[in-house]
């Protein structure tokens, strides 16, 4: 069966187009988000892996090696079955600081640009037998459908064969949608949707396949069985390589595959992958390679079966094209140009992104004021294109010479070189980057020499000189080489990392890949104050424009505001801002940007460890916390409750005067959020407690006592104490030197304060009223004289000028009796008893009584008593108590009217109670404080004006009497002023 090939390449330009198309659509968010964030699609998406080797070539491997084939299977498999243990702690560094390929997990991990330089080279060279791996499958496989119209193609007269065309345009094609898509970091992150269809797409082809050859070609399970049972050969051929032992070198290449390969590392760790996400892949990713195993023998044994002449490694496509279903066949061929397109995109997509950021950025300043992104696109698209071009140079050179297997093989060697040295960024801290370097440079030796050279040039040997002795290379001996590259490599890396000291830094990032990364949450100064200096500094290698749009989409992500100033908070924003630039401009250049422009201030001291950043990510891993580790949490979450919940308004600062905790009481009394404040200093916070609180901070003074502070316009008084906290080098403090930290406490004592100043006016109140009775009593004698001498005067004299002054002196000295009963009666009123016998009270006198009184305070507002209270008003209660209600409500009412005015007091009866309502013309009592008016201590008036204690008194006396106390604000709705307290005592006992 033969097609067109233009009816087969333009079937092959539609599926790419539709790759593209849901890459594109994904990216503009037209698929359900629940659909592209379903763990499934992350699954799926790993299946890249599987490029046309394991679609064709793996069938030949079968051939050649028999069960030994499913160590490809087991060993890729394998490092997502353990993916908790092998990819989870690489994907949550890779995360964390923006690490996109193997280069910058090296470059992190060894503190060296060397290392991702040469990680860089030698996967390129690694990857290049797999890119020309996918151009001659595609090229091979679509002259071997249309070979009746393809053969028209060739240029004889140049050379140029029709394969070598169909490799071209397949390269130039690819190259063009690639560059023109996938260099966009926009509309890269559709591309994991893509990759998923890809891989749905082989799988089904691979599928069809292999069910076409169980069932169409042998009728059925059990007609295979007959058919291996008479060629035993082929059974035979299962095992024979099991027994030779090259299977576990197979399963040694392939466990590197999952976290060597660029394209690989990142989709499976550098693309996020949730928590979720990655548990099912850790079974469902093996359950894909199982599913993709399946066909791979029956294929095999259906091609020997139907005698087919096309290569065993292409036997998935010529099974369905000796069968003349052309749809099956074209599924086939779909299937096959699905896995190596998928393969050299994200194959190109990755390398490009390490040479850009590991060749190219790090020796070039950035000034450019123009939009750095496109031209960080345009030359990402330049070299996506000249690694189209290098693949086909090197698809070119080697000229078929290699069958699909041994590029394969050949690439995946090449990054086995690389899995001691990413074996260490997790599980060996004392590898360092002189035995990275130095293992790296012998194995790649090694293996370039023993098989890209020998394969490159066709040598299949070398004789050593005067020798004769042939020393056989190339693929023919690539389990020898395999394991003489791999032994050299290790054995150099460990020597040379056990031999040699590691720099600070190194030994730092070792620390910072371990799993105990909150031994390194320290707490460094920077010497920028705001976001403000951020956008400056950026600016000068970024250019004004990207240096605000990056530092804005850091404050984003972080969820921090313009104008932030914690230094908390700044160090996290650096450290936002390296991990964004490290995914935009490489691992490299990214800390030579922040390094240069927000250095660590080195103040000869320890550095101190950041206690939130620790509390942060152990309330992120809580969960994940076992046996002691999980003990000790809950015993720091149950302190840390103690002291958030302390009654007491509590503060930690650092040595470095940063706020470590803020508690509960302390947001209560200063009413600043714990959120503001945390990693900030007492330099920010606003007044009155920045002075207070620094100065006291400051001083040698352990406590201080009294402190006055006006919040809101109201005096406050505090209690300051303050402990130091002292270091575990308990010598340093002795010394003198400065503690680790302090501790504020803030104890507010104004209502103690308040309190006692009331007490102590209350007390000289009293012994003014105790002086006044004692001269009133005093008053009363010579004052009892004189009326006797002015009557004994009236009736011995007969003048009536003389009795008319007699009957004066006698009204006056009447008066004054009045004022002086009136003075005793009051100072006595304190001490009756409450619980006693009431008796009916005569309202209007007791309202009359208390107006007399107050008109003798002569240095008061003068204003006019209206008593209108009716005579017969009468109520049951204490007859001096309820005198001392209404003095209070009159003082009130005459505290807050104007010079001359008048205050009106009526009376009336109202279901069955006595009610007495005083009403002013003063502004009234504002809404804010209608609440508060009957607190003991609350007064509006000013310092030493008022007590606080007056309506309290009164609403205590009426409530005594079984009574109400009704408030009306404003008593004139017209004018909006005057205010009525109206005192309702109830009647029914009154006689």
């Amino acid at each position: 069966m033969s097609f067109e090939v233009g009816h087969i390449a333009l079937i092959g330009v539609a599926y790419i187009a539709a790759l593209f198309f849901v890459a594109f659509a994904t990216s503009k968010g037209w698929l359900p988000a629940r659909w592209v964030r379903h763990p499934l699609i992350y699954v799926l998406s790993l299946g890249v892996s599987l490029s046309a080797w394991t679609f064709y070539g793996i069938v030949d491997l079968a051939w050649q090696y028999g069960y030994g084939v499913l160590a490809y299977y087991l060993g890729t498999g394998a490092m997502f079955l353990f993916a908790p243990v092998a990819l989870e702690p690489l994907a949550r560094l890779a995360q964390r600081y923006q690490l996109t390929s193997p280069a910058d997990l090296l470059v992190f991990r060894y503190h060296s640009r060397e290392a991702g330089t040469l990680a860089t080279l030698f996967l390129l060279l690694g990857l290049l037998p797999l890119i020309a791996l996918q151009i001659q499958a595609v090229s091979e496989t679509l002259a071997l459908l249309s070979r009746d119209s393809v053969a028209a193609l060739a240029l004889a007269e140049s050379g140029v064969t029709s394969k070598n065309l169909i490799a071209f345009f397949y390269c130039v094609l690819l190259a063009v949608f690639t560059s023109m898509y996938g260099a966009s970091g926009e509309h890269r992150a559709g591309l994991a949707s893509a990759m998923a269809l890809e891989s749905v797409v082989k799988l089904v082809a691979l599928l069809a396949v292999g069910f076409y050859a169980v069932y169409g070609v042998f009728g059925s399970l059990g007609g295979l069985d007959h058919w291996l049972a008479q060629n035993s050969d082929m059974q035979q051929l299962l095992y024979t390589p099991i027994k030779q032992g090259s299977s576990h070198t197979l399963l040694l290449v392939f466990i590197a595959t999952a976290v060597a390969m660029p394209h690989i590392f990142y989709l499976s760790v550098a693309e996020r992958p949730t928590a979720q996400a990655l548990r099912t892949a850790s079974w469902g990713f093996p359950l894909f390679l199982l599913l993709m195993a399946l066909p791979i023998f029956p294929i095999m044994w259906a091609g020997f079966a139907l005698d087919v002449t096309e290569p065993v490694q292409y036997f998935a496509l010529a099974v369905p094209r000796a069968s003349g279903s052309a749809l099956l066949t074209v599924l086939a061929f779909v299937g096959g140009l699905s896995a190596a397109t998928g393969a050299l995109v994200m194959i190109t997509l990755a390398l490009s992104t390490m040479v850009m950021n590991h060749w190219l950025l790090p020796g070039t300043r950035w000034h450019s004021e123009d939009n750095m992104y496109r031209q960080l696109v345009w030359l990402r698209r330049a070299l996506v294109a000249a690694l189209f071009l290098a693949g086909f140079g090197f698809y070119l050179l080697l000229n078929n010479r290699l069958a699909l297997s041994d590029l394969a093989l050949l690439a995946f060697i090449a990054s086995l070189q690389f899995l001691p040295g990413i074996f260490a960024v997790i599980h060996w801290p004392r590898g360092n980057k002189r035995g990275f370097i130095g293992g790296l440079l012998a194995g790649m030796f090694v293996w370039a020499g023993g098989l890209l050279l020998p394969s490159m040039f066709g040598a299949s040997g070398i004789t050593l000189p005067g020798t004769g002795i042939q020393i056989p290379l190339g693929m023919s001996i690539w389990t020898q080489v395999t394991t003489l590259s791999l032994g050299v490599n290790v054995l150099l890396f460990v020597g040379l990392s056990l031999f040699t000291r590691s720099s600070s830094l190194e030994q730092y990032a070792a620390d910072l890949c371990s799993d105990d990364t909150l031994s390194q949450a320290l707490r460094l100064e920077m010497d920028v104050e705001s976001t403000a200096d951020f956008r400056l500094r950026l600016s000068e290698s970024l250019g004004a424009a990207t240096a605000n749009q990056e530092v804005n989409r850091a404050l984003r992500q972080l969820g921090l505001p313009d104008g932030e100033r914690r230094p908390y908070a700044l160090r996290q924003l650096r450290n936002k801002l390296e991990a964004n630039l490290s995914g935009l401009l490489g691992r490299v250049l990214a800390g030579q940007i922040i390094d240069r422009h927000f250095p660590f201030k080195n103040s000869g001291q320890p550095a101190n460890k950041d206690i939130h950043l620790i509390e942060t990510r152990l309330s992120r891993y809580k969960n994940q916390l076992t046996g002691l580790a999980a003990e000790l949490n809950n015993l720091r979450l149950y302190h840390r409750q103690m002291l958030e919940e302390l009654p007491l308004a509590a503060c930690s600062l650092g040595r470095d005067g940063e706020i470590l905790l803020w508690n509960y009481a302390m947001q209560d009394l200063t009413g600043i959020a714990a959120s503001e404040v945390i990693g900030s200093k007492l330099d920010y916070l606003a007044e009155p407690w920045r002075a207070l609180m620094t100065e006291f901070a400051q001083s040698t003074d352990a406590h201080r006592f009294k402190q006055q502070v006006d919040l809101d316009g109201n005096s406050h008084w505090l209690n300051l104490h303050k402990t130091h906290l002292k270091s575990r080098r308990s010598a340093r403090a002795r010394n003198g030197e400065r503690s680790d930290g302090q501790m504020l406490l803030l104890e507010d004592i104004t209502e103690t304060q308040v309190l006692e100043q009331e007490l102590i006016h209350s007390e000289r109140l009293a012994s003014v009223g105790r002086l006044a009775a004692g001269v009133a009593h005093e008053v009363g004698n010579p004052v009892t004289g004189i009326a006797c001498l002015a009557q004994n005067l009236r009736f011995e004299s007969d003048s009536t000028e003389v009795r008319d002054t007699a009957d004066q002196i006698l009204s006056q000295t009447q008066r004054i009796s009045r004022i002086v009963h009136s003075l005793v009666n009051f100072s006595h009123s304190g001490s009756h008893d409450s619980g006693g016998e009431r008796a009916p009270v005569d309202l209007y006198a007791c309202v009359q009584e208390a107006v007399q009184l107050l008109s003798l305070q002569r240095d008061k507002t003068q204003v006019t008593f209206d008593n209108a209270v009716p005579a017969n008003l009468i109520a049951p209660g204490d007859n001096q108590r309820l005198i001392q209600v209404f003095i209070n409500l009159l003082s009130n009412a005459r505290d807050a009217s104007e010079d001359g005015g008048h205050i009106q007091i009526e009376g009336y009866a109202e279901r069955g109670s006595a009610c007495v309502a005083v009403t002013d013309e003063g502004p009234g009592i504002s809404p804010q404080h209608r609440d508060r008016v009957l607190e003991p201590f609350f007064t509006t008036k000013e310092p030493g004006q008022g007590t606080g204690l007056g309506l309290a008194m009164v609403y205590s006396i009426v409530e005594e009497h079984d009574g109400q106390l009704e408030l009306v604000s404003p008593a004139n709705p017209e004018t909006g002023r005057g205010a009525r307290f109206i005192v309702q005592l109830p009647i029914s006992n009154a006689e």
